[in-house]
């Protein structure tokens, strides 16, 4: 951006906020420069909202500090301020899953982490992730995975990147 003479207002994860709107040529510019980097503008409003979901959820999961039957309808009305209904029809048109899933991948990959970096016992994991018992962590994991966290954790098993999930 600073190539460009672009001045950001605010930067936080996935937005940028410019002092000034983008000439038609510099979003050209910039979105070249976006991909050469492995990013993409972002100017279709549904296309924002779904960066906005996912990164909110992102977000929630990495914090590793999720309650006990967390809402993700609360936790998504609340941040977003739209109906969850909408917001879940259109995540599930254009990512071909439910916003539910897509959490659920996300936290499958922190149980991951957690389990390879081995400084919390599977007992830990489920409480900081929000899982009501070991139990459900387990047959959640496996149903994702096809391994239990156990035998994942044996094999060394392999993480997916956050943008492929």
């Amino acid at each position: 951006m600073e190539n460009m003479n672009l001045q950001p207002l605010h930067v936080s994860m996935g937005e940028v906020e410019l002092k000034n709107p983008l000439t038609e040529k510099q979003g050209l510019q910039l979105k070249a420069k976006l991909k050469s980097l492995g990013f993409e503008l972002l100017d279709n409003q549904k296309q924002k909202q779904i960066e906005k979901i996912k990164t909110l959820l992102i977000k929630q999961v990495q914090s590793g500090e999720l309650e006990d039957h967390f809402s993700i309808t609360d936790f998504l009305t609340r941040s977003i301020h739209k109906d969850y209904s909408q917001l879940s029809r259109l995540f599930s048109a254009v990512e071909g899953m439910t916003i539910e899933q897509f959490f659920i991948l996300q936290k499958i990959e922190k149980v991951k982490e957690l389990l390879i970096y081995a400084e919390l016992n599977l007992s830990e994991i489920a409480w900081k992730l929000g899982y009501s018992s070991v139990a459900h962590l387990s047959a959640q994991f496996k149903k994702v995975t096809g391994l239990t966290p156990s035998a994942f954790k044996k094999i060394g098993g392999n993480r997916i990147s956050l943008d492929e999930v």
